[in-house]
């Protein structure tokens, strides 16, 4: 029997599968993160250079690739949203903002803990570094914009815009140890395969996917709320037990 996927595009509809889907990933994630974190931390062997400072790329690594992604899949919502005036698609990219500010935070917090050992500062204005705090900066911004305009639709707009135009520093971050001569190392795991070792594999990628997983858990969760707020005068809505208490 066929589906029709095109119905869950609806906010109520919607929010009953997203309900559901919550625990499918949440779960999952939480325990790829503990395997992943004991392999990285206890079975991995130590960097022949870096010594054990270099562990700390199993927490920086996947926050920083989830970064940059969850920004673009969230300019992607939001453009979505600002073309063809879907609600979902504009809610989608709200609810994926804070969580893309968080994986940035960590991405750079965990940054100045491997740099400080490896470079002997917290901070430089590496290019990498420097465009992945803007990054930050485009994710407060978004949040910022939507919280500050009190039309749900003009918010919705303009934060778009912002999220479109923001997205051109994705790829700099990503191509700026390429583009310039920079302290950053480049990318260990590449498509042509990597030197690491497999059980240091193993723990990245555990770690990787565990925050793809959680990063989908938190954002339906999210959008859950976003649309409670947003549908508070439907009749659905107000049907609804966790809506009544």
């Amino acid at each position: 029997m066929a589906i029709n996927w095109f119905k869950y595009s609806a906010p109520a509809t919607f929010y009953e599968l997203a309900g559901k889907l919550v625990p499918w990933f949440a779960w999952p994630s939480a325990l790829l993160f503990a395997i992943g974190v004991y392999i990285g931390f206890f079975v991995a062997p130590t960097d022949a250079v870096q010594g054990e400072a270099y562990r700390i790329i199993f927490i920086h690594v996947p926050s920083s690739i989830l970064s940059m992604f969850l920004y673009l899949i969230m300019a992607g919502y939001a453009a979505l949203g600002l073309i063809f005036n879907t609600r979902l698609s504009s809610m989608m990219a709200s609810a994926l903002a804070p969580t893309g500010a968080l994986f940035a935070f960590i991405s750079l917090w965990t940054g100045a803990l491997w740099g400080k050992p490896m470079w002997g500062a917290w901070w430089v204005w590496d290019a990498r570094l420097t465009s992945e705090l803007i990054l930050l900066f485009l994710y407060l911004g978004f949040i910022a914009l939507h919280a500050s305009i009190d039309d749900p639709r003009r918010a919705d707009r303009a934060s778009a815009l912002l999220a479109i135009v923001g997205s051109v520093n994705v790829p700099i971050i990503y191509f700026s140890v390429k583009w310039w001569n920079t302290l950053h190392q480049g990318s260990t795991v590449k498509f042509t395969g990597t030197s690491m070792h497999v059980a240091m594999q193993q723990a990245m990628f555990s770690v990787l996917a565990a925050c793809w997983l959680y990063a989908i858990a938190v954002t339906l969760a999210r959008v859950r709320s976003i649309i409670l707020e947003r549908e508070r005068n439907t009749q659905w809505v107000a049907e609804l037990p966790e809506a009544r208490s």
